[in-house]
């Protein structure tokens, strides 16, 4: 049985991901704020000492924050955590379990970037630096981690229907976002977590250093 690092596990496209995964057989590990903070960098690397025995065959990276700001708005502490949470601690547990990755030689990591990695608007500049940033993780690691048979890839959400997006949103907004879309709709969270699946699984075999946009065509337009 393989098992499968999740963070961001509880809900929305995180805790579709889990179900996927658990349904194919994996054994799924998605910590708890409680048990590893991302925002906090001795709660990361505390949470990877703890574990460094676990065999873990799969990472995905997919928990993040998203605040909306001017440029001019944002303040220092958004700053820090959006970058430890969506990037720096990301990159934290790459470093601390890659290496029984490469002793084995498997392992595939998916990293959750986001459309606004793709394309962005007003208010998303810290969201998308670390989007982007992730990304780059994925470009060097693609290449670094191929010889050990490690597949690195980014997958870009568009609008999904999550918890969040039902919260943030009303009725009318939602329908007002779909319009936007070529495909007249946002995603299920399982649509997205197929194809997490599917690049984290033993059915990639060769897909390695993509940014894969799943966007119903938005940013096509």
């Amino acid at each position: 049985m393989k098992t499968v690092l999740v963070t961001g596990g509880s809900r929305g496209i995180g805790k579709a991901i889990c179900e996927r995964f658990s349904s194919a057989g994996y054994r799924v590990i998605a910590p708890t704020r409680n048990e590893m903070d991302l925002a906090d960098a001795a709660s990361v690397e505390s949470y990877i000492a703890r574990n460094l025995n676990e065999q873990i065959d799969v990472i995905i990276n997919n928990a993040g924050i998203n605040d909306v700001h001017l440029v001019e708005e944002i303040t220092d502490d958004e700053i820090s955590r959006t970058m430890a949470i969506n990037l720096t601690s990301p990159l934290r547990l790459l470093r601390g379990f890659v290496g029984g990755m490469k002793q084995r030689g498997y392992g595939r990591i998916v990293n959750i970037a986001s459309i606004w990695a793709v394309v962005s608007k007003a208010g998303r500049c810290t969201y998308s630096a670390t989007k982007n940033g992730i990304h780059g993780i994925t470009n060097t690691l693609a290449v670094e981690l191929a010889p050990n048979g490690i597949l690195v890839n980014t997958v870009c959400p568009g609008f999904t229907l999550t918890e969040l997006t039902y919260q943030n949103n009303s009725k009318e907004q939602i329908a007002e976002i779909s319009k936007e879309i070529p495909l007249g709709r946002m995603a299920e969270p399982a649509e997205i977590a197929e194809l997490v699946y599917f690049l984290g699984s033993e059915q990639n075999t060769y897909i390695t250093g993509q940014k894969i946009t799943a966007d119903g065509g938005f940013t096509e337009k």
